[in-house]
């Protein structure tokens, strides 16, 4: 299984948003990068990737579009 790099936040809320959207429609989902925060201090600078499977890609980007989150997403 492939994961690709979907987004990349620093933004909990945004984050929040796009995992529940992932959770709803059901396309698996993995956050890299949320442990970070003990290394920089709980201070919320360095972002996270949200990671999808590669044969979701195009479905999982197609969602943020529709939910008005196509600027967060990384370019292809």
């Amino acid at each position: 299984m492939a994961l690709v790099n979907l987004l990349r936040t620093n933004d909990a809320v945004v984050l929040g948003l796009v995992e529940s959207l992932m959770k709803e429609a059901g396309i698996h989902y993995f956050v890299a990068d949320r442990s970070m925060s003990v290394m920089e201090g709980s201070l919320g600078l360095l972002p996270r990737r949200l990671m999808v499977e590669e044969s979701a890609k195009a479905e999982a980007r197609a969602l943020l579009i529709d939910a008005g989150l196509g600027k967060e997403l990384e370019p292809e």
